[in-house]
C-alpha cells in the first residue's frame, strides 16, 4: 500500500494544506488517492455565519482527494482543543482500538482500489488521541513513511529537531521535512533554518509556497513541485561525502 503520514511540529503549521496539496497534485497526475484524518477538532470555528476562506479539514482533504468529506474523518468534535480533551468535553472518550481499526480500514480500501493514502495527523506527534495513546503510536502502527510540516521562521529549528528525534525513537521513517508557507523571497533566517535543519537533522528539507486558497488547481500547482513520487518509492537523496540526506529545491 502506497502512502504517506503527514505530521507537524505543532498545530497550525500547515499539515492540512500540505496534505491537500499532495492529494491534489497526485490526482492531477492521474493517481487515485484517498485521504484519512483520524480525529477532527475545531469544527465550531467553521460553524459561524461569517464565511471562512478555508473550509474544515475534512472538506478540504475530501475535495482534494475527490471523495466525500464524511469519509475522511471518523471522529469529529466542535472545540479547537486536543482530541482527548475534545472527547472529554463531549462526554465520551476515544477508543484507540476503534481508531486504529478505522485507519486500517482506510488503508485496506486504498490498497484494494490501487489508491495512494495520505493520512494527516492531529497537531504534533506527541498529541494524545486518548489518555494513553498518541498520534505517534498511531503512526507507528500504520507503518507509513513520515513527512513533517514545519514553520520556516524563528523557533522552527528546535521544534523540528525534537519532532525528528521523537519520530526516529519510535521507529518511524522520515522522508522529509517541508517548511511552509515558504515566502517568495525568503529571509536570511529562513534560509539558515532550512540549511540548519537539513544538516543537524540529517534529513531532506523541501518547501511549500503559500497557497492562496482551497481551489484544487491551486493546491495541485503548489504540491506539484514536491518530489512526492520519489517519496512514495522510498528513495532518498544522499550526500556523496557523508551519506546524509541532501536538501534540494
Amino acid at each position: 500500500m502506497r502512502g504517506l503520514f503527514v505530521t507537524g511540529t505543532d498545530t497550525g503549521v500547515g499539515k492540512t494544506v500540505l496534505s491537500a496539496a499532495l492529494l491534489a497534485a497526485m490526482a492531477a497526475r492521474g493517481e487515485r488517492v484517498r485521504a484519512f484524518k483520524p480525529v477532527l477538532t475545531g469544527l465550531e470555528e467553521h460553524e459561524s455565519d461569517a464565511p471562512a476562506l478555508w473550509p474544515a479539514d475534512d472538506e478540504l482533504l475530501g475535495a482534494a482527494a475527490r471523495m466525500a468529506a464524511a469519509e475522511v474523518a471518523p471522529l469529529r468534535f466542535a472545540p479547537a482543543v486536543s482530541p482527548h480533551l475534545a472527547a472529554e468535553l463531549a462526554g465520551t472518550e476515544i477508543d484507540p482500538a476503534m481508531l486504529l481499526d478505522c485507519a486500517r480500514a482506510a488503508a485496506a480500501r486504498a490498497s484494494a482500489s490501487g489508491e495512494t493514502l495520505i493520512v494527516e495527523g492531529v497537531g504534533g506527534l506527541l498529541v494524545p488521541l486518548a489518555a494513553d495513546y498518541s498520534v505517534c503510536e498511531l503512526a507507528a502502527e500504520l507503518r507509513l513513511p513520515l513527512l513533517i510540516a514545519a514553520r520556516p521562521g524563528l523557533g522552527t529549528i528546535n521544534h523540528t529537531l525534537l519532532t525528528l528525534r521523537a519520530a526516529r525513537n519510535a521507529g518511524l521513517e522520515v522522508r522529509a521535512v517541508v517548511l511552509t508557507p515558504w515566502p517568495a523571497q525568503p529571509s536570511t533566517i529562513e534560509l539558515s533554518n532550512r540549511e540548519t535543519i537539513a544538516r543537524l537533522g540529517g534529513v531532506e528539507v523541501q518547501v511549500l509556497a503559500r497557497v492562496s486558497g482551497p481551489d484544487p488547481a491551486e493546491l495541485a500547482r503548489a504540491g506539484g513541485v514536491l518530489p512526492w513520487a520519489r517519496w512514495l518509492r522510498g528513495r532518498r537523496l544522499e550526500s556523496r561525502r557523508s551519506g546524509a540526506p541532501l536538501q534540494v529545491s
